[in-house]
């Protein structure tokens, strides 16, 4: 017996650069990520850009958290190893429950593309309450392989055996036991 074919269900996304040079118009990373993203068929509801700044990072997370309009968060940036990269550091105290396989697939997919490089990258994935983040390097390369690779399966509730839309209306609803 077959299951019947879901419907596409889009999720309202934010889609934040962290960066001290780009600009909206600059932000390759982050276009590609916000063309994705509407090419699928989801709602691109919050876009920025906010310094290399644990604490400007951390505002500009904590604010789309609390959005009830806003289901998922993607970064480009700050992911590296640098002192400059803090964008895992600015999401750590947000964190609810940490999603460590979307980093082990990301560096494991990485690894065919940029070989050995893919080591320097902290690209993260958690959920913060009741919101997916997605912590991406900021290369165009990076979002597109995170993008193409996983979030466009995981982001589509047609996607089998299973994926991060159907979660969230328990996600939104349960609580720990």
């Amino acid at each position: 017996m077959t299951s019947p074919a879901r419907e596409f269900i889009p999720v309202h996304v934010g889609v934040l650069t962290v960066s001290d040079t780009r600009t909206l118009e600059t932000d390759t990373s982050g276009r590609l990520a916000v063309d994705r993203l509407v090419e699928a068929g989801h709602h691109v509801v919050r876009r920025a850009i906010v310094r290399d700044d644990r604490n400007a990072i951390r505002s500009a997370l904590q604010s789309w958290i609390d959005d009830p309009e806003v289901e998922v968060i993607v970064t480009t940036g700050g992911t590296g190893v640098t002192p400059r990269d803090v964008t895992p550091e600015a999401l750590a105290p947000l964190v609810t429950k940490p999603i460590p396989g979307f980093g082990e697939l990301f560096r494991w997919l990485s690894f065919a593309e940029i070989g050995t490089s893919t080591i320097q990258s902290r690209a993260e994935a958690a959920l913060c309450g009741t919101t997916y983040v997605f912590l991406l390097p900021g290369s165009t390369g990076a979002v597109r392989t995170a993008f193409d690779k996983i979030l466009l399966q995981q982001l589509d509730h047609r996607h089998r055996p299973c994926n991060f839309v159907e979660l969230l209306p328990r996600i939104r609803n349960e609580r720990e036991g």
